[in-house]
């Protein structure tokens, strides 16, 4: 079994026995001082336009996959006072411009200033008709966008976007590309989150799909105290099992006491044999104490034994949805030999891992923010 690597940044899904996932790479950022008043960092700075120095005001600047973030105010200046130490992707977006971003292993007890200048983008006005004919075609592949977006998970079913509008599609032969002309509105009544999601690339064909994008999360207010604590109850269960749990319990050798069993593959094949692997072996000391270096060969099977499988995780594998239930099983290869995570359960290099199985089935509609950590975590 082969599963193609994307080329571009973001996220790419082959539709395969075992769906196969790879990320972007991080680049490098430098600390303007270590004046931060605890572990966190602080990121400061201002946002102009290139072409006539003038401040940007109302321009979005987050942590992507995060609940940190904030608007730029009347000089176009803004402020992140407490950023987690770790790996994190600092984006400013503005309508009309292009964004900026920076991927970055961000230290703790340190101050980042940025003066950002965004570059105008040409935005093309022009009278649109729209037929009813048109308008089914677009209410066709919104279906098909949403499902393969949002994802096929029990999750999924409550999760909406919102202004579906900003969306432009385009179609042929099997393929569907889309656009969005402002973030996609994401509200997921599911885990209790609204997301601002800044759509960059997605594509589907054949087997493949590809998107790439800044998520930005918010909490929405619950109807009642039920609602409020089914949300929590559905977060847990978000979390436990995921790929963040996983690397947080093996950075704290906890593994075994979390519920993962870890085997090692050479194939991806059922007949394959498989052989059981001490969790300490899977990593050794990285450069600094932020990050250890996760190093194996062939492929690494783990078993999450502490919840079965969604009802839909078979029909999303085109099998049989009758199966008996079983435990979550999730895969991961190394691409280019050995890759960081930091102590936030990030891996640095997102290009250094491909994902297959569970930690691929779940997307948009069970995507958590990244410093989520359940009431009872165990450290």
């Amino acid at each position: 079994m082969t599963c193609p690597r994307n080329t571009v940044p973001g996220r790419t899904i082959s539709r395969l026995p075992l769906w196969g996932i790879v990320l972007a790479a991080a680049l490098p950022l430098l600390p303007k001082t270590g004046q931060a008043q605890d572990s966190s960092a602080r990121i400061t700075g201002r946002v102009a336009a290139t072409d006539s120095r003038r401040a940007l005001v109302g321009a979005h600047v987050f942590i992507a996959n995060s609940m940190i973030g904030t608007v730029t105010d009347s000089d176009g200046r803004f402020e992140l006072p407490r950023v987690p130490a770790g790996s994190h992707r600092f984006v400013i977006s503005m309508l009309g411009y292009a964004p900026f971003e920076a991927d970055s292993l961000f230290r703790p007890t340190t101050d980042y200033d940025f003066d950002v200048q965004l570059e105008p983008t040409a935005v093309a006005l022009e009278e649109i008709v729209v037929s009813a004919r048109e308008a089914r075609r677009f209410q066709r592949r919104l279906l098909k966008f949403t499902r393969l977006f949002l994802g096929e998970t029990s999750n999924s079913e409550f999760t909406t976007i919102v202004n579906p509008e900003v969306l432009t599609f385009s179609a042929r032969l099997g393929r569907l590309s889309a656009s969005a002309s402002a973030p996609l509105i994401i509200e997921n009544r599911a885990l209790g989150y609204e997301l601002k999601y800044f759509l960059k690339e997605f594509s589907y064909s054949g087997s493949i799909i590809k998107y790439d994008g800044d998520p930005l999360f918010a909490e929405l207010e619950p109807s009642d105290a039920e609602e409020a604590q089914r949300w929590e109850d559905n977060r847990q269960t978000a979390f436990y099992g995921s790929k963040r749990h996983f690397f947080l319990s093996l950075l704290a050798q906890r593994t075994e006491q979390e519920g993962f069993k870890l085997y090692r593959r050479f194939k991806l094949e059922a007949s394959s044999a498989a052989f059981f692997v001490e969790p300490e072996t899977l990593l050794r000391g990285g450069p600094t104490p932020l990050e250890e270096e996760l190093t194996f060969s062939g492929f690494i099977e783990i078993v999450y034994t502490g919840a079965k499988e969604d009802a839909h995780f078979r029909r999303w594998q085109r099998g049989s949805s009758e199966w008996r239930l079983g435990d979550q099983r999730s895969f991961i290869k190394l691409n280019d030999g050995p890759t960081l995570v930091d102590h936030t359960g990030e891996v640095i290099d997102p290009y250094g891992i491909t994902e297959y199985g569970y930690f691929a089935f779940e997307r948009l509609s069970d995507l958590m923010p990244k410093e989520y950590r359940p009431p009872d975590w165990v450290p």
